[in-house]
């Protein structure tokens, strides 16, 4: 009886009763529902694919560096009461080297634009010209740690009597890319090495390093030795 009179209740109290046949919109609800549900995977798989194609074809770009300008390659005579002379470049600059004040003929070749310094240490060679190749080499070793290779090149000039090797250090941290000396193989002896007043990254530097060195070429392919007096040498 009670169930009756609820079932009455519910239809007086509902005015669209008699018009919408509710018992038929049950099964039409739950198939808008389902139709719903497979939109809105349909959707998740596209974009899912999508997102998937581009990965596919996504390609992590390089790392990018400042763009560096380097200037013309113009020369100039180093030619001065030095027991040796040679060429360099117009935008570099000669000066004494200040941690050795005592070597009247040590000189830092300087290249402002790129940080960089050449050194260039001299000595006389007295029956020990061994000694200073065993420490050129003991210098150069110094850089294996974080050199990937060393590469040397040999200097034989008969005529102009300059003998010597090149070390061309690689490695993105190797604090000096490039070094060498140069002898009469009798009495004369100097050493260059190239360093950059930053924190190592020669990736990046790798333009400025090989501009460089064409400079230390030149300088190597110029350079000769000067007669003077021996009193004065040392």
């Amino acid at each position: 009886m009670r169930r009756k009179k609820m079932k009455n209740l519910i239809k007086w109290n509902n005015p669209l009763h008699g018009i919408i046949n509710f018992k038929n919109l049950i099964p039409l609800f739950f198939l808008k529902k389902r139709i719903l549900l497979f939109e809105i995977a349909a959707i998740v798989l596209s974009l899912f694919a999508t997102l998937s194609g581009c990965a596919d074809h996504y390609s992590p770009k390089p790392r990018g560096y400042f763009r560096i300008d380097l200037p013309p390659k113009h020369y100039q005579n180093f030619d001065t009461t030095f027991p040796y002379a040679f060429e360099y470049p117009t935008y570099a600059t000669i000066s004494p080297d200040p941690y050795a004040p005592k070597e009247k003929y040590w000189i830092n070749i300087n290249f402002p634009t790129f940080k960089a310094t050449l050194h260039l240490s001299y000595k006389t060679v007295h029956h020990n010209l061994a000694g200073y190749l065993e420490d050129t080499h003991t210098l150069v070793i110094k850089h294996i740690a974080k050199a990937s290779a060393i590469n040397d090149s040999l200097i034989i000039d008969r005529k102009r009597q300059v003998f010597g090797l090149i070390y061309d250090i690689e490695g993105n941290d190797a604090a000096s890319p490039y070094q060498f000396f140069l002898t009469d193989s009798t009495s004369r002896f100097v050493r260059g090495a190239l360093y950059f007043n930053i924190i190592p990254n020669n990736d990046s530097l790798e333009p400025v390093i090989r501009f460089i060195e064409k400079d230390i070429r030149h300088l190597i392919g110029t350079f000769r030795w000067k007669k003077i007096d021996k009193r004065n040498e040392n």
